[in-house]
């Protein structure tokens, strides 16, 4: 079904896997369809509670795959491949009702890095960097980069690190917040595993909601923030699970969240 990805669903994990290698997960257009696809794929099955979004071999993403570029921006314009392509890409990602985790290794660079930072956690390896590279080709940041790095960082740290093009190792990264934390290459699939367990033992549309909340909230403010809080808190009243939290607060014991 793909050629360019890979997509595994177990037990409540939706894996989905850049898979060109050899390029460093390099993005073609064909992979950019595929990883639009998967990513409806998990949105569309109840049983999926948390995505994974890796790389193949030693890197996340390069970005843009410029050589194969060549021959796909024939007779397009970059503005109508960005609408075409990336913009629906991140959209699918940030307005999806579930968490996306980000496993980071090697380089996550221009629009991998903007993939990364479309993710709600990134947990990278020691060896990770990442990069808004684009100025480096002449461009400015695309696929959400723009939104997501002043909103992580603040403007000023922002520009510099757009500007400059600079190479953030991860450990930088962290103290900027940029990622949520920084393991041993070795530790890297524990690590993102127990933030997978996380979410499966969550109240999956609560998670949801949140996710919803905070991206509505960067361009609200406070009365609008409060009247938001009040309407999708009676959404999460009405779900199974804040039943069960009742319950099992007053059961004293662990809730046992089903995701309804």
């Amino acid at each position: 079904m793909y050629q360019y990805i890979q997509y595994e669903e177990q037990q409540g994990r939706a894996t989905i896997t850049m898979n060109r290698p050899e390029v460093y997960n390099a993005l073609n257009q064909g992979i950019k369809e595929e990883l639009l696809q998967a990513f409806k794929a998990a949105e569309n099955n109840p049983d999926i509670r948390v995505v994974v979004l890796a790389g193949a071999g030693n890197a996340f993403c390069s970005g843009q795959d410029l050589k194969s570029a060549q021959e796909e921006m024939k007779g397009k314009s970059y503005a109508e491949a960005i609408r075409t392509y990336y913009n629906p890409l991140i959209l699918q990602m940030r307005n999806m009702p579930k968490p996306i985790i980000a496993r980071i290794q090697g380089i996550a660079a221009g629009a991998g890095c903007s993939l990364a930072l479309a993710c709600d956690v990134l947990v990278a390896s020691e060896e990770a960097i990442l990069s808004e590279l684009f100025v480096g080709v002449g461009l400015v940041m695309d696929s959400g980069s723009t939104y997501f790095l002043p909103r992580m960082i603040g403007s000023l740290k922002a520009f510099e690190l757009a500007s400059l093009g600079t190479q953030v190792q991860s450990a930088v990264a962290l103290e900027l917040g940029l990622v949520n934390k920084v393991v041993s290459e070795e530790s890297l699939d524990k690590a993102v595993q127990t933030y997978v367990e996380g979410y499966m033992n969550a109240p999956s549309t609560t998670i949801g909601l949140i996710k919803q909340m905070l991206q509505k909230s960067a361009n609200m403010c406070l009365e609008e923030v409060l009247e938001l809080e009040a309407v999708y808190q009676e959404k999460a009243a009405a779900t199974e699970d804040h039943q069960e939290g009742i319950k099992a607060f007053m059961e004293k014991r662990d809730p046992k969240f089903k995701g309804k």
